[in-house]
């Protein structure tokens, strides 16, 4: 067949085609395979949550590796069921000394939250953490910093709770609890302080951004965008339907290019403490539109304006309080919270487990707890 010198060619040069045929055999079924996923779909389960109307693309994938994978410290978690008051028992601000808050409880339902406030933030020290190692009769003291600010913290929870309902317990109950913030830790994790110009290259609008750090999620967008609006009660809103507007940044509320930045560094912010896109809470074909959001929007709006009120009236005036340690490294300011101080990642702290319904002594400021829904 074919002629005698390509025969002759051949059994003086063996070759082994053996080899090329599997590396090619297995590259084009690399290739079968990919185009498969890509056509069927990712084979390993998942699910996605549906934020807006079927074929806008409005929803958030989760691959049930991550969906159903638990916050690991939910099992961390110290809850015990309350003592149904009957009439009568001891109240705590009979029975100790300087009981400025809780001091409405009975005495087995205050030491019974004392020692949840260990367990939930100072599981190694115990006690001695805000009362400091002396006699149980010496309690009474405030001569730690940590009890002073343990005190604030409890009206701050219970403010959380009774004032911010429809953020806390949008969908259902859940609550808040010092666990939520602190998850067995002395200083909470993802807290925040102000940063000041990070780039010293430059100066000006430059000067805080085109550098990556925490606090603008890694990304070269400006580094004061939790400044702007978790304290200082900065203005969300920057789209306009016009390609050119009038005016300049030196005018007051003149939604600026600058402005728009600080926005998306928010954003960005904000969707990597929940863990989710903009999707969640925004129709992506109008974000101006305040018609076509999403009913989680709204719950995060309210979660803005609680955490303003929780860094404003609650954190930043325990400024004076706290030791030099503890206050920020450039401009030596309080501690304060964002979003993912509570959310960790996920779309409701722990996953939305009920955190305060045993503990209905943080669920009001009135100092008369429900026990009516307690079960024994």
């Amino acid at each position: 067949m074919f002629p005698t010198w390509f025969d002759k060619w051949n059994r003086e040069n063996p070759t082994d085609i053996w080899g090329p045929a599997f590396l090619v055999g297995g590259a084009m079924g690399a290739v079968v395979v990919a185009g498969l996923i890509i056509a069927w779909g990712q084979p390993l389960p998942g699910d996605s949550l549906q934020t807006g109307p079927r074929g806008t693309g409005m929803s958030v994938p989760e691959f049930d590796r991550d969906r159903l994978a638990p916050d690991p410290s939910i099992a961390d978690f110290y809850t015990e069921a309350p003592y149904v008051p009957e009439g009568g028992e001891p109240l705590a601000r009979d029975v100790y000394q300087n009981v400025q808050v809780l001091g409405d409880l009975t005495e087995d339902n205050f030491l019974r939250l004392m020692n949840a406030f260990s367990a939930w933030v100072a599981p190694d020290e115990g006690c001695a953490y805000c009362h400091g190692d002396v006699d149980l009769e010496e309690y009474g003291q405030d001569n730690l910093y940590t009890k002073v600010v343990a005190r604030n913290m409890i009206q701050m929870t219970q403010s959380i709770n009774e004032g911010w309902d429809g953020h806390v317990n949008a969908n259902k109950q859940v609550g808040v609890t010092c666990y939520t913030c602190h998850r067995g830790e002395n200083v909470p994790s993802d807290i925040w302080f102000r940063m000041g110009p990070v780039n010293e290259a430059t100066a000006g609008w430059s000067s805080i951004q085109n550098r990556a750090t925490s606090m603008s999620q890694f990304t070269s967008l400006p580094s004061d965008a939790l400044e702007t609006y978790l304290l200082n009660y900065g203005r969300i809103g920057v789209h306009d339907l016009e390609s050119r507007v009038a005016g300049s940044p030196a005018d007051a509320g003149f939604p600026s290019i600058q402005d728009t930045e600080r926005t998306y560094a928010l954003m960005n912010y904000v969707a990597n403490s929940l863990g989710v896109n903009c999707v969640f809470c925004h129709n992506s074909r109008a974000f101006y539109d305040g018609a076509e959001v999403t009913p989680q929007w709204g719950t995060e709006s309210l979660g803005i304006g609680m955490v303003q009120e929780i860094n404003n009236d609650w954190l930043v005036p325990l400024r004076d309080t706290y030791p030099p340690e503890r206050l920020g490294p450039v401009h030596a300011d309080a501690p304060k919270a964002a979003c993912k101080t509570c959310h960790k990642g996920y779309q409701q702290p722990m996953q939305g487990l009920n955190v305060i319904a045993d503990w209905p002594e943080l669920a009001t400021t009135s100092g008369t707890p429900d026990y009516s829904g307690v079960t024994e």
